[in-house]
């Protein structure tokens, strides 16, 4: 028995499919990312998991039992938004223990609940500071802890991380995947960022469409995309379109590239295709050594690496530049004719 699951859930607005038919399992204990540009689906799905929003059409199962048309507060959910929501003339001790208090819990159980919630997020020290007093990832940990009090066994994260700044993104990640290590409850978080879906996920569900383009660990969805929109959404990628022949190789302009251990879906051949090479599985070498030849158009600074940019010959219909990933010792410089080769077990062949 699945944790949650969908069963063609869907939702449409007017003419407009918001969600198209749906199927979904999430394991308990799981923490699983809706991932997708906006307008891909992944909210909407989320606000009828939450109960916020009424489908058109499935069925939502909340372990093993119907919950399609349960009010949000009977579903046990617990909902940590971008915006926090925080009460701004209530302290973070009394903004703790609001949820507590709406489900009628009292005295030393109150008192307790929110003690081991603000202890949770590192938060004691700030029982009695207003909103307002706190900085943005102290205000994000007070509505973690708010969500966390009552202990939930499912809590739903919209995009919680999209006002911090970088630095402070990177470590509310760490921060978040460690409290949902602590809690054991199941994560369903949304967001458009792909590092921190592949940085915080145990699988990723990448929508695109208002539907599920693919699902996976991130290993998966990284090294095994299904499409060319799903290499393109994650990670850096160099997508050469052509085709397959019979000789296990693989036509892109005036190039005859072998793909003969990479990975190619069964019965794909002889159809329009694109080859996916990830940046850093590629290299800089002579022209004469290259797999396909080019001049180094751009150079960008990375800090620890540099990332050249090539355009290569032979492909005239193409604006696209080719990128791989150099270490600063080992750049080329711009105009150089040079050569790239690849890990070509580590590539991918697409279907356009």
């Amino acid at each position: 028995m699945y944790k949650l699951e969908t069963k063609g859930l869907a939702k449409r607005y007017g003419e407009t499919d918001a969600l198209l038919p749906t199927d979904l399992q999430v394991k308990a204990g799981e923490f699983l990312t809706l991932l997708g540009p906006s307008g891909s689906g992944k909210t909407t799905l989320l606000m009828m998991i939450a109960g916020l929003v009424d489908p058109s059409g499935g069925q939502l199962l909340i372990d093993g039992k119907d919950a399609t048309h349960a009010a949000a507060g009977q579903r046990g959910i617990g909902m940590v938004f971008q915006s926090y929501a925080l009460f701004p003339h209530m302290n973070v001790w009394d903004n703790v223990a609001y949820g507590l208090r709406m489900r009628q819990v009292k005295g030393a159980a109150l008192n307790s609940a929110v003690e081991d919630a603000l202890a949770m997020v590192k938060m004691s020290d700030y029982a009695k500071r207003l909103p307002k007093e706190l900085s943005g990832g102290q205000q994000q940990r007070v509505a973690l802890a708010r969500c966390f009090a009552y202990r939930p066994s499912v809590v739903l994260l919209d995009e919680p991380l999209g006002a911090l700044d970088k630095k402070l993104r990177e470590h509310m990640q760490l921060e978040i995947r460690r409290l949902h290590d602590d809690l054991g409850a199941t994560f369903i978080y949304v967001t458009h960022d792909q590092d921190e879906a592949l940085t915080m996920s145990d699988r990723v569900c990448l929508m695109n469409q208002a539907r599920i383009e693919q699902l996976g660990t991130p290993q998966e969805l990284y090294d095994r995309p299904c499409s060319r929109f799903a290499a393109d959404f994650i990670g850096q990628s160099n997508l050469l379109d052509g085709r397959m022949t019979a000789t296990q190789s693989f036509a892109a302009g005036a190039y005859n590239l072998s793909v003969e251990s990479a990975y190619v879906p069964t019965n794909h051949h002889h159809e329009a295709s694109t080859l996916l090479v990830r940046p850093e599985m590629a290299e800089l070498v002579t022209p004469a050594d290259g797999f396909v030849q080019g001049t180094v158009a751009e150079m960008v600074f990375l800090g620890s690496e540099i990332r050249a940019r090539v355009k290569l010959d032979g492909m005239a219909d193409s604006d696209e530049l080719f990128s791989v990933r150099c270490h600063r010792r080992h750049a080329a410089s711009l105009g150089d004719k040079v050569g790239i080769r690849w890990d070509v077990a580590s590539t991918s062949v697409l279907m356009q």
